[in-house]
């Protein structure tokens, strides 16, 4: 990791104060597998309070946040957590495949990260955001840009002192010299947007 920050500080000018004063990287990794893809699923477009919520009432009714548990719930089950008819589809489509095979979670870990985010984004309600995000928090890949997310966007636009958001594409040509470390750079400037938010 210090030759990922070693990089990153010389490549980079804007962020290399803020590696600093951050301190060292910390990203706290989910586990990898169905009940994290789950909660990515639960937590789409609504609070992370009312997702923690949502996946804690889950569990409580399910007994366990598995595939089989899925598939064998009713639909007045799934509801009564406060999953919306849609979502509760996401989440059987995501354990159907995983309970028939087309989906092995267990073959990620040796799987570059294009072909993980094919096979997740195959999914109903995975699109690339949320694959790269899992990239990230669960199987801890170094090298993941998730150039759509609003946060990352915004941050890069304090850190650098652009005059707007950059678009997607335009934050992939910003992190493109971040390369092979573009996750250990998101992270710190999620940290550094939390800063300087709270200044």
């Amino acid at each position: 990791m210090e030759h990922a920050l070693q990089h990153l500080r010389r490549v980079d000018p804007a962020l290399a104060p803020w590696i600093e004063q951050i301190g060292p990287f910390a990203l706290q990794l989910q586990p990898h597998g169905f009940a994290t893809l789950a909660y990515a699923i639960i937590s789409q477009q609504i609070s992370l309070a009312a997702a923690r919520a949502i996946r804690d009432r889950l569990v409580v009714a399910l007994d366990d946040l598995t595939p089989t548990a899925i598939l064998a719930s009713e639909d007045d089950t799934l509801r009564a957590t406060g999953l919306s008819a849609q979502k509760s589809a996401y989440l059987r489509d995501l354990a159907a495949r995983i309970a028939s095979g087309q989906l092995e979670l267990e073959r990620f870990p040796t799987l570059d990260d294009e072909t993980i985010i094919t096979q997740l984004t195959a999914v109903k309600g995975i699109g690339r955001w949320t694959a790269e995000i899992y990239l990230m928090f669960a199987l801890g890949r170094l090298d993941v840009l998730p150039a759509a997310d609003l946060g990352l966007r915004d941050a890069a636009r304090l850190v650098h002192g652009l005059p707007r958001l950059p678009s997607p594409r335009e934050l992939l040509a910003l992190g493109a010299c971040w390369r092979p470390y573009r996750s250990v750079a998101c992270w710190y400037l999620w940290q550094a947007r939390r800063l300087i938010r709270q200044s």
